[in-house]
């Protein structure tokens, strides 16, 4: 049993919550009375209650995000009725803004907004020491990041094995992008190095190999920056990758320089373009130098073996179609390993929400809040631009059709409009955009690529197989018997491989001694 409940719904199990862990790290004292319990949002309502309930807690804290708002408000009302006695207390990005206008703050007891770490063990001695305070809003602000106890000590063994490690050099972010809730989290906040080197040792020591730091400017403070990086490069072995947010136009030669030594998958980027029409980017308040982010990119792509993730988001506020095709058009250009297309999200509190008027803008009322249409996109358009973004995954993203996936735009004039009428021609033949298995979206493709743009049908039967194969071995699929010799390719593959096992004894070999 315990005083205190850390709980949240994760998107699924493999995501680890930062934020209850924080909670748990700065209790101080109270830590022994307070236990964390992890859900997913698809975790039976009934089934987290009883958990709960069976601690029997005084305080139940519950982590609130975009992804989780209604499952959550779920799991509110039960508590309330299978756990009467328990004081509730909300906290997350979800129930920071318009506390007023949401049921499942007007059900707890206690919300505290922004960051909660300090704010947090606060109220829980106040409540357990039986003086509460009078507001139910408890605003947390934006702590100074040197007074925080870090909480990496207590990822578990178990997370360490089979979750995601998130972990952060700084909160807070510089610029005003009217989308995003790190506008409002300002100033940039750091934590000192020399806390966090000894924890970020310590998860190395335990075998962590995967980081993901969840900061918003990774590469806003050169020094910084260079610091953190020749920490992991001076300790790097085969395995070791992070996975960083960048600022896109900003890399000087000092941080390029360090870059070009992390061997290649080591180092993931995530680069927000978001878009690039610069009026659009003027009225949303997002500063950007493209040039020289064209320029990062292509060196990125040319001179490392970084992953380069990079997003745009439809339905800006002034940006049509047009404008879109012409901005992933250009970004496709760069050659990012990834471009994930996102719908824009009004989420509580962003200052995008200004534009309502003007731009006729039209969201869903409830989490995700995602963009139903605007004075520039009909709900159709917007539609088409979710099952683009979809098949984009499904064929380009995924990984598994990197020789025949180009092949739907090779030649065109749009990349964007080429695939476009791919998707088109998918919708009319699916009637869907998920639960697709591989066989049937490389059915589809080849399809498209021989009946439709004209491609031979062996040449195009055998690269979308070697595609199919590339990760893992499979059963040849019925509409490719006519075209594919499954003993020729498993031959040609094996030939291949042992070419790359000679390669790499080559490269690998002592250097050979002679006299002069």
């Amino acid at each position: 049993m315990a005083d205190i409940v850390l709980a949240t719904l994760n998107a699924r199990f493999s995501h680890a919550s930062f934020g209850l862990r924080y909670l748990l790290a700065n209790l101080g004292d109270l830590q022994p009375r307070a236990a964390l319990l992890e859900f997913e949002i698809k975790t039976p309502t009934g089934k987290a209650v009883e958990a709960i309930r069976v601690q029997r807690p005084r305080i139940l804290a519950l982590g609130v995000y975009v992804w989780n708002a209604e499952p959550s408000l779920a799991l509110v009302k039960a508590v309330r009725q299978a756990v009467p006695e328990a004081l509730i207390v909300l906290g997350g990005p979800e129930v920071s803004h318009e506390t007023d206008q949401q049921e499942i703050c007007r059900l707890a007891d206690y919300v505290v907004t922004d960051e909660g770490d300090l704010a947090f063990p606060v109220l829980c001695r106040q409540l357990l020491d039986g003086t509460p305070p009078t507001n139910r809003i408890i605003r947390g602000g934006f702590v100074n990041v040197r007074n925080v106890a870090l909480p990496y000590h207590l990822y578990t063994d178990d997370d360490i094995a089979h979750r995601v490690i998130y972990v952060e050099a700084s909160r807070g972010c510089p610029f005003s992008c009217e989308f995003c809730l790190s506008s409002l989290d300002v100033p940039v906040r750091r934590f000192p190095l020399e806390k966090l080197f000894p924890a970020f040792q310590d998860l190395l020591d335990r075998g962590v190999r995967h980081f993901k730091f969840v900061d918003r400017t990774f590469n806003l403070s050169i020094k910084y920056s260079l610091e953190l990086l020749s920490f992991f490069l001076e300790r790097y072995e085969p395995g070791i990758f992070m996975h960083f947010e960048m600022i896109p136009d900003r890399l000087p030669p000092e941080l390029r320089e360090i870059l070009s030594f992390f061997p290649r998958g080591s180092l993931q980027f995530e680069v927000g373009i978001q878009t690039f029409n610069e009026d659009v980017a003027a009225r949303i308040k997002r500063r950007q130098d493209y040039t020289k982010t064209a320029e990062n990119m292509r060196w990125l792509r040319k001179e490392t073996g970084a992953h380069l993730h990079a997003d745009l988001i439809v339905g800006l506020p002034g940006e049509d179609r047009a404008s879109f095709a012409r901005g992933f058009d250009r970004l496709l250009a760069l050659d990012p390993q990834e471009i994930q297309v996102y719908i824009l999200k009004r989420l509580r509190g962003t200052p995008i929400a200004r534009h309502d008027a003007e731009f006729q803008m039209r969201y869903q009322p409830g989490p995700p809040y995602e963009l139903l249409s605007n004075r520039d996109l009909s709900e159709d358009d917007v539609a088409a631009l979710h099952r683009f973004a979809r098949f984009w995954d499904l064929y380009v993203n995924s990984g598994n059709y990197l020789d025949t996936a180009p092949l739907i735009w090779q030649g065109a004039a749009s990349p964007f409009h080429a695939f476009y009428r791919f998707c088109d021609w998918l919708t009319a033949r699916w009637g869907r955009a998920h639960s697709i298995s591989i066989d049937e979206s490389a059915e589809a493709l080849f399809l498209w690529l021989t009946d439709e743009l004209g491609n031979p049908q062996e040449e195009t039967a055998q690269k979308i197989w070697r595609d199919m194969c590339r990760a893992v071995p499979r059963n040849r699929p019925a509409f490719l018997r006519s075209y594919v010799d499954v003993e020729a390719s498993r031959g040609q593959r094996a030939a291949h491989l042992k070419g790359l096992q000679r390669q790499a004894r080559r490269k690998h070999a002592p250097p050979s001694q002679s006299s002069d």
